[in-house]
């Protein structure tokens, strides 16, 4: 579901995340610019605005960052509605259930932000968005980019001390968050999307091997890399948050659920129960995104009543 630009028009429901042999293969993100101090875009209070989804891993990262350092005030924020239609992400301030709008231009798709920055665009068009006002472009589009400028650029604006990216466990961080992109957090997608038994039996075989790798780690200690939460634990949170919800059923991730495994489950709680965590999680848009958009996968979309969790 969703799209892309293709020859200056909007095409839906292709293959183009396919690789040739049937497994998903992820667009790179192609804004990859950075804050700084002195730089293109300085690092400066009520500049800077995200585009977001509660229903996106991706996205949710950012949403959690901002809030556990404060920065509500300083970066502001849109989020689109839950259900991505074949026009892909968009707004609707009139929708009873889930009303959102753009708050910086009214529009009423995510891609013309896109088309914003760069009227020649021809990429997916995917959230987190950070975006500058004063410049109205796209910095950045991908995730992992986002939440380490908020966690190093802009930890000093924001109201409430957390150091999520402490420069001595950087490479460590670094290397746990390149260990779980493609198994765990892609990989759920790679279940989901794989386009035959072969690339659906490899992606299921590695999430799982992940998932034990980190059950033996979690059993040990309490987050990633030791006793303080980081970007990593972020980063793995928000896929595994959604996974008993929603991967396990809708992207037949069915092996075994994570409230099965005891250091992994007591790691989502452990995360879970930060107020301004638990603040961010809204399982009710995860689901009617999930099962609602992905017709291909769902062709009735019914949502499903279940499971109830337990986070606390």
């Amino acid at each position: 579901m969703g799209g892309r630009f293709i020859d200056g028009q909007w095409i839906t429901e292709k293959n183009w995340e396919k690789a040739a042999d049937g497994s998903f293969k992820r667009q790179v993100s192609v804004f990859r610019n950075w804050t700084a101090p002195d730089g293109v875009f300085p690092v400066e209070a009520g500049r800077y605005h995200l585009y977001i989804s509660h229903a996106c891993p991706w996205a949710h990262r950012t949403l959690i960052v901002r809030a556990l350092l404060g920065l509500e005030d300083v970066i502001s924020v849109s989020a689109v509605h839950p259900l991505m239609t074949d026009d892909g992400w968009h707004f609707d301030a009139e929708d009873a259930e889930y009303p959102c709008r753009d708050h910086l231009y009214g529009e009423p798709f995510l891609r013309n932000i896109y088309l914003r920055a760069n009227s020649q665009y021809t990429g997916r068009v995917t959230v987190p968005i950070l975006w500058d006002k004063q410049t109205e472009t796209i910095v950045n589009n991908e995730s992992r980019d986002i939440i380490q400028m908020l966690a190093t650029d802009f930890a000093a604006l924001g109201t409430r001390q957390a150091d999520l990216y402490p420069e001595a466990l950087r490479a460590e961080i670094d290397a746990a968050m390149d260990h779980i992109y493609q198994p765990i957090n892609n990989g759920v997608y790679r279940c989901g999307f794989a386009g035959n038994q072969a690339a659906y039996d490899q992606a299921l075989m590695e999430l799982f091997e992940a998932l034990d790798h980190w059950e033996s780690v979690l059993s040990r200690q309490r987050f990633m890399t030791g006793e303080a939460l980081t970007l990593a634990d972020i980063a793995l949170f928000t896929t595994l948050v959604r996974f008993d919800a929603v991967y396990y059923v809708h992207f037949k991730t069915n092996i075994q659920r994570i409230v099965d495994y005891p250091g992994l489950w007591r790691f989502v709680r452990a995360v879970h129960q930060w107020p301004q965590i638990a603040g961010t999680c809204h399982m009710d848009q995860i689901k009617e995104h999930y099962y609602r958009s992905h017709l291909q996968l769902n062709p009735r979309g019914i949502v499903p009543g279940g499971p109830v969790l337990d986070f606390q």
